[in-house]
């Protein structure tokens, strides 16, 4: 009987390792990574990201969001949200998208900087 148990365990063992194995060889996915963590962005108003123009995530100071998103090119965009702050009513914003394109297992970080422009992403190195 012991040895039985014994052995469904070590299948059991076995079937979760080859399991593991195949999900680490290919992720079918690239991660994208926008921070707010510098207050490189003088306002107190929530950031509003924006993947292919639909709103996705948004920001206070000292936030960061992470996607998993397809491999290909990807339109990302930034926008002031309105809120109950002060200054923070609506009105036009500048929206200016850029497409990233992401590769399968890449990891991308970018920070939200600030700029005549309006808002934009900065590149940022990976620092793990």
């Amino acid at each position: 009987m012991r040895r039985g148990i014994s052995r469904f365990f070590g299948i059991l063992g076995l079937l979760a390792l080859s399991c593991l194995a195949r999900a680490d060889t290919g992720q079918p996915y690239g991660i994208l990574i926008i921070s707010r963590e510098r207050l490189e962005v003088a306002t107190s108003c929530e950031i509003g990201v924006y993947l292919q123009d639909q709103l996705t995530g948004r920001l206070f100071q000292e936030q960061a969001t992470s996607f998993n998103l397809p491999p290909g090119p990807v339109s990302v965009g930034l926008r002031q949200l309105p809120g109950q702050m002060p200054g923070c009513a609506p009105g036009m914003t500048e929206y200016r998208p850029v497409i990233i394109t992401m590769r399968a297992g890449q990891i991308q970080k970018f920070r939200i900087a600030a700029g005549n422009a309006g808002l934009y992403l900065k590149a940022e190195p990976l620092e793990y």
